[in-house]
């Protein structure tokens, strides 16, 4: 099923529970598929923002080198120092919709045979990837910025 068709099926749901005097569904949808297009057909990486601390966490791994899905964990918990750890169930998720979103790619070449496992997927980040991390990192050193000066974070020394 599409987003599309998914988002207007719940839609509907919500509709028919509230027209019955039930308690309405709670729905959120990410915006990210509402994503807008320049004139020659390229996604305009603004519109894939604000990217959730997972999936920003996620590129930054992927910008190294290609990983699978295990590798990008352990990745993300050392740059970390351990703050940040995510579970296999946020990981695919997120890399899920990133692929939706056209961010990631599952690519077929594999190490070695001795260094690999069969089952493991891999993934690379696109070039649409690496812009939407340029303008998420750009979008957060905004926020800090503005943190500095209304003096939540203090001035550099």
């Amino acid at each position: 099923m599409s987003w599309s068709k998914f988002s207007r099926r719940i839609y509907e749901l919500a509709r028919f529970s509230v027209a019955r005097g039930r308690a309405s569904i709670p729905i959120y949808i990410h915006r990210a598929y509402n994503r807008r297009v320049n004139s020659d057909g390229t996604v305009i990486p603004e519109t894939l923002l604000p990217l959730t601390p997972a999936a920003f966490h996620i590129l930054l791994s992927l910008a190294a080198e290609d990983r699978h899905g295990y590798a990008i964990i352990q990745d993300v918990a050392a740059r970390t120092g351990g703050d940040v750890k995510l579970s296999a169930g946020t990981l695919y998720r997120s890399i899920q919709r990133m692929l939706e979103q056209e961010l990631l790619v599952e690519i077929d070449e594999r190490p070695a045979p001795e260094h690999d496992d069969e089952r493991r997927r891999y993934y690379r980040i696109t070039p649409l990837g690496e812009e939407v991390a340029r303008a998420e990192a750009r979008r957060l050193s905004e926020l800090v910025r503005l943190a500095r000066a209304s003096g939540f974070v203090p001035k550099r020394a």
